[in-house]
């Protein structure tokens, strides 16, 4: 069998250029036309070529070299500085532009604001070509690493331990000093005592202020390398991290909002991002689903007052551990006479609040002592069996039981597959598992970036290369 040969320095009388390179349903001329679509006004970014002074690269030709780096898993600076120079898809892209990484970084440190714009924008673009229908929304949120180590998280406590051996271990080096000089020896050195003695005093003025950073601001730990993340913990132990938020349309699995917040759970973060959601869709959805860590009825009150349908999970409706025998549940509340009715017919009257959204019921320590049940429903036999009842709990069973409804759960099913697939395809096809800027404002940048690349490409999927391009011409 004959083989075929490159020729790799023959030269042509006519070299092709770059255009005739790339393919017209190449997935590069789609981020192409994508971020000529974008509005820079509506960004924050200035387009002037017009302005005196040296020449500066064309702010929409950085741009594209960001967000299809981003999406090609090229992230860093000098990779993309790399790609442009050996990848022609990049060199397509940015017209033969060759930026050095410097200059890269600078424009992303410069833009965080603007580039945390860029998803709100694309989403439109999804409403527009009817492809987001907003009708439920699904949120979820995964731990992110921060670039940021643990061993810069600093606790009053461990603020404190440090200081003692500081101290500790600049009295040793004063000691040493005077003993040395003392005898006048020759065997320490003098100059690697000053040298140390000045590095511990160097870090004691250091811990000092941050702890004086945690008292002012009354946190309970902060990271001296990026103040705005938290400590982690995740199925990979714990780190300095961020928790990323996304809402996802039920249609196609499209991001309609997503965000960074500096918190270790989500307890709190559902109301604020579904607001911000229905700030992009321009109206207010009519189901928002989420698992049971955004179970916070204060947060789920504050959506069903807005006439927005609530899917959430109770924690026990979500765990998979069985009911344990003498649980609330097999207390029968009597609404008319404000009591509950144990298993042994002993009536529990109410007894005060606690907590100022906890009402406490019992029947006393007496009528326990001489119940059949008594060490396996309750071992107090000073008060006796206590049931504890929420404020809303009416409010509480409803929600519980709406979400056993076959509706509920074929909607909740739905969303175990939609809202996975943004954080995989982030994590995994884009190998974005941390991120590379530091503060809330930098990785927030990031995050619209990661966002909007996993829509272009679910975009790609479902229109095609043709179409989109020219959805984006108009």
């Amino acid at each position: 069998m004959a083989y075929r040969f490159g020729k790799r320095h023959e030269q042509s009388l006519l070299p092709a250029s770059i255009e005739d390179y790339v393919p017209a349903e190449a997935p590069v001329r789609v981020y192409d036309a994508f971020v000529e679509a974008l509005d820079f006004n509506e960004l924050g970014i200035e387009l002037d070529s017009r302005k005196v002074g040296n020449s500066s690269y064309d702010p929409k030709a950085m741009l594209k070299l960001l967000i299809y780096g981003y999406s090609y898993g090229a992230r860093s600076s000098r990779k993309l500085e790399r790609e442009t120079h050996y990848n022609l898809s990049f060199m397509w892209l940015t017209g033969g532009l060759k930026p050095d990484h410097k200059t890269i970084a600078q424009f992303r440190r410069k833009h965080k604001k603007a580039l945390s714009k860029v998803l709100k924008q694309c989403a439109r673009l999804c409403l527009k070509l009817d492809l987001i229908v907003g009708n439920s929304l699904f949120v979820d949120g995964s731990k992110m690493r921060a670039d940021a180590s643990l061993k810069h998280h600093w606790s009053k406590d461990r603020c404190r331990k440090r200081l003692e051996k500081i101290d500790r271990r600049i009295e040793e080096i004063l000691s040493d000093c005077e003993r040395t000089d003392a005898q006048e020896s020759s065997d320490g050195s003098m100059v690697e005592m000053h040298e140390e003695l000045t590095d511990q005093q160097a870090l004691r003025s250091k811990v000092q202020e941050t702890l004086k950073q945690l008292e002012s601001e009354s946190k309970a730990s902060v990271n001296t390398t990026d103040p705005d993340c938290v400590r982690i913990h995740g199925r990979q132990g714990s780190h300095a991290g961020y928790n990323l938020q996304t809402v996802v349309d039920e249609e196609h699995g499209l991001i309609v909002h997503a965000d960074v917040v500096a918190a270790n759970n989500d307890r709190r973060q559902l109301v604020s991002q579904v607001n911000q959601a229905h700030e992009t869709l321009g109206r207010s959805c009519e189901t928002v689903c989420a698992d049971a860590g955004y179970s916070n009825y204060n947060q789920l009150e504050e959506l069903d007052s807005q006439d927005v349908g609530v899917i959430v999970p109770s924690p026990r409706q979500a765990s998979t551990k069985a009911v344990e025998p003498f649980d609330k549940s097999e207390f029968k509340y009597d609404s008319d006479s404000d009591v509950y009715v144990c298993p042994a017919g002993e009536v529990l009257t109410y007894r005060g609040i606690e907590n100022k959204n906890k009402k406490a019921y019992r029947v006393g320590g007496r009528v326990c002592r001489q119940c059949s049940y008594f060490g396996e429903c309750t071992k107090s036999r000073k008060y006796g069996r206590k049931i504890v009842r929420y404020v809303n709990e009416e409010f509480r069973e409803r929600l519980q039981s709406q979400f056993e409804q076959p509706d509920c759960q074929a909607i909740y099913e739905l969303r175990k597959q939609k809202v996975e697939l943004p954080f995989g395809h982030i994590k995994r096809n884009l190998h974005a598992g941390y991120f590379l800027l530091r503060g809330l404002a930098g990785v927030r940048a990031e995050a619209s970036l990661l966002a909007s690349c996993f829509n272009l490409a679910r975009l790609i999927t479902l229109v095609g290369v043709p179409a989109l391009i020219a959805e984006l011409s108009k």
